[in-house]
């Protein structure tokens, strides 16, 4: 028993050795979708406090991101935040994408599956009211429709 601790201390000890890329890539405001769709100040706040970390290229890493493996956790699923959705490359996704990510946001939302509650823990500047809810929902609905009537895409699929 003695044996197996001393190898699981060795073994996090030498995970330590291994942090990861805590850099971002330079943001570009002019492809930042805040910026873009000139969203307005209390709604880009919300925004920010609730999904920037894990959905732009301003990901802010907390202390305990410096330690291993926790640290590895964080970055996989930053990682998988801005593949799914980046804020900060928003100009540069096609317009059908861009409705479509839209719509998906706010779905997420009114779902409850976003922002996370393990993130929300940790942040809870990221804690969204009814209120808070409501406006990040309509506001993502309105770009969504704009995006497709200034493009003529047709509407999204509604599902029963």
């Amino acid at each position: 028993m003695k044996r197996i601790l001393i190898i699981i201390i060795v073994a996090f000890i030498l995970i330590q050795f291994f942090p990861i890329d805590k850099s971002n890539p330079v943001a570009t405001p002019q492809m930042d979708f805040l910026t873009i769709k000139k969203t307005p100040e209390k709604t880009a706040t919300l925004i920010r406090n609730a999904c920037y970390d894990c959905h732009s290229n301003e990901s802010k890493y907390p202390w305990y991101a410096n330690i291993q493996p926790i640290g590895w956790f964080l970055q996989d699923h930053i990682q998988e935040g801005k593949k799914e959705l980046n804020f900060s490359t928003f100009a540069t996704y096609e317009k059908k994408r861009q409705a479509k990510k839209m719509k998906e946001a706010g779905e997420m939302i009114e779902k409850g599956e976003m922002p996370l509650d393990s993130y929300i823990i940790l942040h809870p500047e990221a804690k969204l009211s009814a209120a808070d809810k409501k406006e990040m929902i309509d506001y993502f609905k309105m770009v969504e429709q704009d995006i497709r009537i200034t493009n003529d895409l047709p509407d999204a699929v509604q599902k029963p």
